[in-house]
């Protein structure tokens, strides 16, 4: 690869979690080569070593010595590029760095590299459309929530366009309250370069009722989301974090913030243990995006109401793997008219760049 591109990945080992997201986000390259200051590789760091981190408790502010993985695959430079290829292909990795003698960086193998291709996502996008968006009236009255428009466009266009640029080309919007309006607009999704096909619900089946309507199964994960989330999320990294973790379902998670106005206190019985002034509670929440495998859709009952947290539910008690996929992105549920107006006035730093890079 280009020297200006390997300058690029590297990062110093006394950086912040926050200093690598930043390296992501501008190298594009997936990995962050984490040296010291004479170029001797200390570790790698990935989204999912970053993600994993803010699970434990970690913020943005943490050094990045709390996520380096220490023990990553290393190819010297002098290896044939077929057994590079081969190294890669076994271990299901798609950068290996290259070290000398001394272990300093001079190189990274990159797949996309080695085998280069036009972007193309086989996986199937499903965008729950079909909500009366009451929270949303009166703006939801006479239009469909998702074709409601942030920035001269609807919500459900947005989305398109993020995931089209990732590559993904088949979607189903599952529709039902004024489900007409979204088809007209949208049609078979040719205007929009992608195609599209519709599950109609008869009635309101919830956020992962309409599932039970799939008459072709699909043979690989795919993504769900809602159709009034407004977010800077690489889909196809969620896909790549579930298929990781051999999961059946993967939540995307936000983490909400809420400061309490008063001060609390701890009690134990009739005795005070304890105090803590005007504290901050932290929780994950649904953040309405999911990958889910084929076999979650087994848990369904054919054109009955299910929501997505019982889908998990059920998927947890018959033993199947579900994950969480903590999100840093910008994201947004455009549920009320001050959501509205706020991604409408700029406060939600939503992008939109070639290849779903930010």
């Amino acid at each position: 690869m280009q020297n200006n591109l390997l300058e690029q990945s590297l990062l110093s080992v006394n950086s912040t979690i926050a200093d690598a997201i930043a390296n992501l986000d501008f190298s594009h390259l997936k990995i962050v080569l984490v040296v010291s200051d004479d170029k001797v590789l200390y570790g790698t760091i990935t989204d999912g070593d970053i993600r994993r981190g803010l699970l434990r408790g970690l913020n943005l502010g943490s050094p990045v010595k709390n996520i380096v993985h220490q023990e990553a695959f290393v190819v010297p430079e002098d290896m044939r590029l077929e057994l590079v290829i081969d190294l890669m292909t076994a271990n299901k990795i798609q950068q290996i760095p290259v070290i000398d003698k001394k272990r300093r960086v001079v190189g990274l193998h990159l797949w996309d590299e080695i085998v280069t291709s036009k972007l193309i996502q086989p996986n199937l996008m499903i965008v729950m459309a079909g909500g009366e968006g009451k929270r949303l009236r009166p703006h939801s009255e006479n239009c469909p929530k998702p074709l409601i428009e942030v920035r001269g466009k609807p919500m459900l266009e947005h989305i398109i366009d993020r995931a089209k640029l990732e590559g993904f080309e088949k979607f189903i919007f599952a529709t039902n309250y004024l489900g007409h309006m979204i088809e007209n607009y949208f049609g078979d999704g040719d205007r929009f370069g992608v195609k599209i096909d519709y599950l109609r619900e008869q009635s309101a089946l919830g956020t992962a009722g309409a599932l039970s309507l799939i008459t072709s199964k699909p043979k690989i994960p795919f993504v769900v989301t809602n159709g009034d989330v407004i977010t800077d999320i690489k889909y196809s990294v969620v896909i790549d974090y579930h298929e990781q973790y051999d999961a059946s379902a993967t939540m995307a998670v936000s983490l909400y913030e809420w400061h309490h106005p008063f001060g609390v206190v701890d009690i134990q019985g009739v005795n005070i243990v304890g105090f803590q002034e005007k504290p901050t509670i932290k929780n994950h929440i649904n953040a309405g995006i999911y990958v889910l495998s084929p076999e979650a859709l087994d848990v369904l009952d054919y054109d009955k109401y299910c929501d997505m947290p019982t889908l998990f539910e059920r998927l947890h008690k018959k033993n199947k793997r579900t994950i969480a996929y903590p999100l840093y992105e910008s994201w947004m549920d455009v549920g009320y008219p001050d959501d509205l107006k706020k991604a409408n006035s700029g406060q939600l730093n939503f992008k939109a760049k070639k290849n779903g890079k930010n």
